[in-house]
């Protein structure tokens, strides 16, 4: 599946589209996870104008290639926004005009460049991914997300007060406290509620680099050890996106380019191995149905 560096390595290289006219829109499987939208022929004559990320998911805003600002209306009005998600196998490719549709291309959609015409091809060969209005399904996709890991939102405080539940009330300026998480540390990292986009391989490898066993109480880690966890949690992930991603077996971004974040991994995928640091053999448990790869040695359980 595409985790969050390689959804990030997509928006990149989806900018030489920015500013570009949408001239031609074709569907030929609208059945995803949810069913395509039976309309986005309104976007033929808009221009691609952003490409953000939230999570594993690409927003694309399209603009009217005239901006309707009449009596006092805002451009903003009249943009229409797409959510993308990659599913488990998807993939966004551009092509030059003409180039042959494969067997799981989805949605091609043809931008046109001062007259030099390109196609940005949909591929996904499982079908779980999804191509969505925005206004439609950004309550129900987006709002119940965590932070960003590589935003300022994304802390220490943060992580080790949501996991003691110790919350100051702003109005008194009082501690309340509630139980606190005591779930596996590896899967509170993962969920997205949490924090968004720290897949398994990045939470694995985040684990080792910590010296912290997966399996560990997450309320039993120390401020210091959060600390640790949440720089190399960032660390990981910058480094990732650095390297074009981990590099799935099915998994090309827009320009047919892959990742080579794989090449550079520690223990994830690696049970049976040496251990880069101690020459331990590598173990592995199942957490919340995963697969998680540690060393016993460096990664003592508390």
């Amino acid at each position: 599946m595409p985790e969050l560096p390689e959804v990030e390595t997509t928006k990149t290289s989806l900018a030489p589209l920015l500013k570009q006219r949408v001239t031609a829109i074709q569907v030929f499987q609208p059945k995803l996870r949810w069913p395509m939208p039976d309309d986005l022929g309104i976007l033929i004559d808009y221009t691609l104008q952003d490409v953000e990320r939230r999570a594993k998911y690409l927003i694309l805003t399209f603009i009217p290639r005239v901006k309707l600002i009449e009596n006092g209306q805002n451009t903003i009005e009249h943009r229409r926004q797409l959510i993308i998600h990659l599913g488990m196998s998807g993939s966004l490719q551009q092509h030059s005009l003409g180039t042959d549709k494969r067997k799981h291309d989805h949605l091609i959609i043809t931008f046109d460049n001062d007259g030099i015409q390109s196609q940005l091809h949909y591929h996904d060969p499982r079908r779980f991914g999804a191509v969505l209005w925005y206004k439609d399904y950004s309550t129900k996709l987006l709002d119940h997300l965590g932070p960003e890991p590589l935003s300022e939102d994304f802390d220490t405080d943060y992580l080790y007060r949501l996991i003691q539940r110790s919350n100051v009330n702003s109005m008194s300026d009082k501690t309340t406290k509630q139980r606190p998480i005591t779930r596996a540390i590896k899967s509170v990292i993962m969920e997205q509620q949490v924090v968004v986009g720290v897949g398994n391989i990045y939470a694995t490898e985040s684990l080792y680099l910590s010296a912290i066993h997966p399996a560990t109480p997450a309320h039993q880690l120390s401020y210091e050890q959060i600390s640790i966890l949440v720089k190399h949690i960032k660390v990981i992930l910058q480094r990732a996106i650095e390297l074009g991603g981990s590099t799935l077996r099915d998994f090309t971004v827009a320009s047919g380019q892959t990742g080579y974040f794989q090449q550079t991994l520690n223990v994830y995928g690696r049970q049976g191995e040496s251990c880069p640091h101690c020459d331990t053999v590598l173990d592995n448990i199942k957490l919340n149905g995963r697969a998680s790869v540690f060393c016993p040695l460096c990664q003592p359980i508390l």
